[in-house]
């Protein structure tokens, strides 16, 4: 059996549709496939229990007979963190609870999709990084990266160097074009000179990178104050604490941005409504701006959102909408296996090939034309 434990250099990096669309493309290749996630770090209430959302998608969309309490076997919660400093989690203990764990999904598997935390330094607390994690369940580690820049390699071989023999590559993920020449014909060609096997360099996908302003609003429980369309991708946010002369040159040179202030900034939201990039206001505190900036803001396309909550607290809620739903359903796990069929060495990843798959359903037409003329 081989296992694959997917992890990352920061959060946000598409671990998760990653890791969900490699179990399917090995299952297309006819592998019997199960997953992990040993610390869940993306939580949420299900029922009375808080539980991570990521193993539960799993479950659904592998088809996968298995429980949650395998399936994530540590809660990576703020209340464990805690009482993980205080020394009231016994390391061993929980080693032993993973690989217990471990071993029953495993049970009659070709290959196991391991989901390292939110980041490779993730379980450190209790001794249990996604390198231990690795060293634990004998797994072969792929390690996604973003790309923007030169400097971005350094994370990326600290990151190798963490993982040690274990790395089977890395894989890098939304790279944006600007960068996707620079990475294929100088970064590439580094790493591998340094070691470090590059597997995959995935562009970037717009329906992977941010949500709708239609989606951001239903997640804020926003009002949206005019009658603009709802379908432009965000992807970033900008908080409006600036005069409207320096905002406007900050505006300008951004893309794909909602700005996010408080409903008594006229000023700032005049001047949000020249710069392109732009895609739509969140006015917070409850406050309703004047009938002018909403009339201008439909003129020109722009959503504007009203939510009750301050400032601070509509940048965290925002920001989270942005991470969690690059991943996070059946659509972007397909779109992102797609990625993946057409961007990396799937056959060096998961241990199959295409053609085994298409083997062995020739063997099976083979075994019935047998049958066929002996009788």
């Amino acid at each position: 059996m081989k296992t694959i434990l997917v992890t990352a250099t920061e959060e946000s990096t598409g671990k998760t549709a990653v890791a969900l669309a490699l179990a399917k493309l090995a299952a297309e290749r006819g592998l019997s496939v199960g997953y992990m996630k040993p610390k869940g770090t993306r939580l949420q209430s299900n029922v009375g229990k808080t539980l991570d959302a990521d193993p539960m998608l799993a479950r659904d969309l592998l088809e996968l007979d298995a429980e949650m309490h395998n399936l994530e076997p540590i809660v990576y919660s703020p209340t464990f963190i805690e009482q993980a400093i205080r020394g009231r989690e016994n390391p061993d203990e929980i080693r032993d609870q993973v690989r217990e764990s471990f071993e029953e999904l495993a049970e009659g598997k070709d290959l196991m999709v391991v989901e390292g935390g939110g980041k490779l330094t993730t379980g450190g607390i209790v001794d249990l990084t996604d390198p231990a994690v690795a060293d634990l369940l004998d797994a072969e580690v792929l390690l996604i990266s973003k790309y923007e820049k030169g400097g971005d390699v350094d994370d990326l071989l600290a990151a190798a160097d963490d993982v040690g023999d274990r790395l089977l590559g890395v894989l890098f993920n939304a790279v944006p074009d600007a960068s996707f020449d620079d990475l294929e014909t100088e970064v590439v060609p580094f790493l591998e000179g340094r070691g470090v096997p590059v597997l995959g360099v995935v562009p970037r996908e717009q329906s992977l990178a941010g949500v709708t302003v239609d989606d951001l609003s239903a997640e804020l429980s926003a009002e949206q104050l005019n009658d603009a369309p709802g379908d432009a991708f965000v992807e970033r946010f900008l908080v409006g604490a600036m005069s409207g002369d320096s905002a406007l040159r900050h505006l300008r040179r951004t893309k794909d941005a909602a700005l996010i202030t408080g409903g008594d900034r006229p000023d700032l939201q005049r001047v949000a409504l020249e710069a392109p990039g732009v895609k739509c206001l969140i006015l917070t505190g409850g406050f309703r701006p004047p009938g002018a900036i909403v009339g201008k803001a439909e003129e020109k396309g722009v959503p504007v959102l009203l939510v009750q909550s301050d400032t601070l607290t509509t940048i965290e809620r925002a920001e989270d909408v942005v991470r969690s739903g690059r991943t996070r359903d059946a659509e972007t796990v397909e779109t992102m296996r797609d990625l993946l069929h057409d961007h990396a060495d799937v056959e060096a990843i998961v241990g199959a090939d295409e053609s085994e798959a298409e083997s062995g359903d020739d063997s099976s037409d083979a075994d019935d034309s047998d049958d066929e003329s002996s009788e």
